[in-house]
């Protein structure tokens, strides 16, 4: 991923270096579990942890001659280790050292993004609570429908990334084994003590069965969920653009002092932000369609998986991670316009109330279908005169209308107070 979008926190999880370290880690535990069954001598992993060391140059230089990273890492290994490295990678495969090692990595990023969502869900939090009895519209195919309220609307999306983070434990919890198998995965060159050991000190699972490498189903579980994840952050930024629109302009994203919108225009306040991550989100839920295709992999295994998840897992984790980031800031900052939400809600003449009015007609005793048919000429006129005459002042003069319910009772439809009656009490069970 390019610097633009890189913290350095996920960055460093996809280094050579941290690669490298989890790979000699690996090595160095096995090693021990090895040397405690008599497999290889007591003096290995003592060799490996006082000089094990690697020089990611030399590895470099030796991948060039053999083609080979694992190789080629143990080559540069044995540099330091000396006499004992004949016994480091005793009856293991590459693929022991290279899914394991992915394995920890993968739950690195988890934890760094189940941070991130954790500062999103406060900030969510926060302005729903601060917004709870903010009116606003409420709008289905983009026309107004009913009222709600602003904070409603954040816990809606508070929600999704509650699930969103429940998910991701489960994927992190299904990433996080340890495969140390040998070839073809049988056990029949290193003792499954050895994988438990190692399982248990890096706080992975044992495998199930590996046969040579880890079943790439955990893996496309992994990157579907960051997938889900990248959707929410569009949904809701997609959501601040449409407030942020000319036309509409309840919220926008904060604008600092300096900043400058367009190179042309000097009075645009644009949504570059909110854009920015409708754009991440494509990236990251781009990994998807490959991490489900890596699943099908010929045999024991193959490497078509390899190349995929070299781009694939930093490019996604750490677009995912400046994403989440960004979203939080976009949330705390946000600017909030209650007043124009109350004249939007009001723009149309009443005909949020359409529904109300159906219902008390239906209870005053009219069949639903006329009900529908009384109001709906009513608020045709409210509609095409875009708001500048008013539901209630029709209905008054209709008579089918005043035959049933009086001006008096017509004017207590027109409350707003049942639309926010039960929001207190779901918001309450949703940011619990």
């Amino acid at each position: 991923m390019i610097p633009r979008y890189t913290r350095p926190d996920m960055a460093a999880i996809f280094e050579a270096e941290n690669r490298f370290k989890i790979w000699l880690e690996i090595e160095t535990l096995a090693a021990e579990k090895m040397a405690d069954m008599g497999t290889v001598p007591a003096s290995v992993p003592k060799s490996l942890r006082a000089k094990g060391n690697f020089n990611i140059a030399r590895i470099d230089e030796i991948e060039r001659e053999v083609k080979h990273d694992v190789i080629a890492f143990l080559t540069s290994v044995a540099e330091f280790v000396g006499e004992d490295s004949r016994y480091v990678h005793q009856g293991m495969t590459s693929s022991d050292v290279i899914d394991t090692a992915f394995s920890v990595q993968l739950t690195q990023a988890a934890d760094i993004l189940l941070k991130d969502l954790d500062d999103v869900l406060a900030a969510l939090k926060r302005r729903s609570i601060e917004h709870k009895n903010t009116l606003c519209i409420g709008r289905s195919h983009g026309i107004h429908a009913e009222p709600t309220t602003f904070g409603f609307k954040l816990a809606g999306h508070y929600a999704a990334f509650k699930r969103a983070r429940a998910r991701l434990v489960n994927a992190r919890e299904e990433i996080a084994v340890c495969s140390i198998s040998g070839a073809v995965g049988t056990y029949a060159t290193v003792s499954p003590e050895v994988q438990k050991y190692v399982a248990s000190k890096l706080g992975l699972k044992s495998e199930d069965v590996s046969t040579q490498v880890i079943p790439r189903d955990r893996h496309a579980m992994f990157f579907a969920t960051l997938g889900v994840i990248a959707s929410s952050i569009e949904n809701l930024a997609v959501e601040i653009r449409h407030l942020q629109r000319t036309e509409v302009r309840e919220a926008e994203e904060y604008f600092s002092p300096g900043q400058k919108g367009s190179s042309a225009m000097p009075h645009k306040r644009n949504p570059i932000l909110t854009e920015n991550l409708t754009g991440l989100a494509r990236v990251v839920r781009a990994s998807v369609i490959p991490a489900l295709e890596n699943v099908a992999l010929w045999h024991e295994r193959d490497i078509s998986h390899s190349s995929v998840e070299r781009i694939m897992a930093p490019d996604t984790c750490i677009a995912l991670d400046f994403a989440l980031a960004r979203l939080a800031g976009v949330i705390e900052k946000l600017l909030v316009y209650p007043d124009t939400m109350m004249d939007n809600l009001e723009k149309m003449g009443g005909l949020v109330f359409s529904q109300k009015t159906l219902l008390a007609l239906t209870q005053a005793g009219i069949a639903r279908e006329d009900a529908y048919r009384i109001v709906q000429r009513n608020a045709m006129k409210v509609w095409e005169s875009r708001g500048k005459e008013t539901l209630l002042s029709h209905l008054k003069q209709d008579a089918e209308v005043i035959a049933k319910i009086t001006s008096e009772d017509l004017d207590k439809i027109f409350v707003y107070d049942d639309y926010i009656k039960n929001i207190a009490g779901i918001m309450e069970l949703v940011l619990a």
